[in-house]
């Protein structure tokens, strides 16, 4: 049996979580934690009648620490504690629920503080370009604290150098967005390592795909039709609701 090794941008796991699970609450620690296990343990099923069952080696969840500074908000300039937001706490509480799952290994990088700093949301941007919004009418919630992971990439990185050098799997599965794993990738695939991506369905530069094996995503395509018996079932919802 082929050992695997899952490893997940937990950044970009969050990012993308709403997208393809928007039945689900993405703001629920344990909600997140587990579905990052089961969508990891996807990968161990075999895609068709001709594959075999995986066996897994681990599950890597990287992922950074909140920061824990204080800072003033840019409008009213209030003083916030980073350590007590909802974010830092929600945060804080998906790592320690990943170290409750057998074979997960956390993974921790860290937030740049020096470059962090006060953005605009992008909902809120998208409203001044369109002239929805009136500058002068911003307010502290249009905000957010943004600060750059660093080490992470690297982490990813290294892992992926190991468990290539000392051959302890078969096949990596990937699940991030962004090109930083490449590297890694090629040094992956040139010690005969299989090498899939899992994008959760976010779209991938083309040139990108020659620097993998594999494609593959095991949620929920979010930009496919509703089935038959979906909007037979919403049919069948309207009709009771009308009587």
């Amino acid at each position: 049996m082929e050992r695997m090794a899952i490893m997940i941008d937990g950044a970009f796991f969050i990012n993308r979580f709403k997208h393809v699970y928007p039945k689900k609450n993405a703001r629920d620690p344990s909600v997140v934690a587990k579905t990052a296990f089961q969508m990891a343990c996807a990968h161990l099923k075999p895609k068709n009648k001709n594959s075999k069952k995986s066996d897994l080696y681990r599950v890597f969840f990287y992922d950074c620490p909140p920061l824990t500074k204080r800072v003033h908000t840019p409008i009213e300039n209030k003083s916030v504690n980073l350590a007590t937001s909802d974010e830092a706490k929600f945060r804080t509480a998906i790592h320690q629920e990943m170290t409750t799952f057998r074979k997960v290994a956390l993974r921790l990088g860290h937030l740049n503080e020096k470059t962090a700093s006060w953005i605009i949301k992008k909902r809120v941007m998208t409203e001044l370009l369109k002239g929805k919004r009136e500058w002068n009418d911003l307010k502290d919630d249009d905000f957010v604290y943004y600060a750059k992971q660093t080490g992470v990439d690297m982490r990813i990185g290294v892992d992926i150098a190991l468990l290539a050098q000392k051959r302890l799997v078969d096949q990596v599965v990937l699940v991030a967005g962004d090109s930083d794993f490449v590297p890694a990738a090629k040094l992956a695939r040139r010690e005969g390592i299989d090498f899939i991506l899992d994008p959760m369905w976010n779209h991938i530069a083309p040139d990108l795909l020659t620097h993998i094996d594999g494609l593959r995503s095991v949620t929920a395509n979010p930009l496919a039709k509703k089935t038959t018996k979906e909007i037979e079932d919403e049919a069948k919802d309207g009709g009771a609701a009308k009587a």
